[in-house]
């Protein structure tokens, strides 16, 4: 059996992530100690290894709740994990495209500085965030 902090540890994670996993229902411990520490085997450092390379991945802690429940149900098939994935990726190219338009907005901005402003009141970029025409 391992203390919190050995499973923290082996796993790469802190102390206060794994009481917030427990919390969430993520992960349990095996039993507690006479003195009241948690005590976790080793399928819990497997649990922990799963719920960090499925955030590497962009899966949220909710997503990753349903990943962990589909392998446990018998109805479940690999399908059902693809379509958990393949929605996730969707999703993440839409983010990339959303940051892709507002480093071009940004990148437009930047060219169109006037660094040679001497005053706040005149600088291009607020005045475009504000809405305001510049002079």
């Amino acid at each position: 059996m391992l203390t919190i902090g050995k499973i923290a540890e082996l796993s790469g994670l802190t102390t206060d992530a794994i009481r917030y996993y427990e919390k969430e229902g993520l992960v349990a411990p095996q039993q507690k100690s006479d003195a009241g520490y948690r005590l976790y085997d080793d399928v819990a450092v497997r649990r922990l290894h799963f719920i960090k390379q499925a955030q590497h991945c962009g899966f949220s802690l909710a997503e990753i709740q349903q990943l962990l429940t589909l392998q446990t149900l018998d109805s479940s098939c690999c399908s059902d994990v693809r379509k958990l994935a393949v929605t996730k990726k969707l999703q993440l190219e839409a983010k990339i495209r959303d940051l892709q338009a507002m480093s071009a907005t940004l990148d437009h901005l930047i060219i169109g500085c006037a660094v040679d402003a001497e005053s706040v009141d005149k600088c291009t970029i607020l005045s475009s965030l504000k809405g305001q025409e510049h002079d």
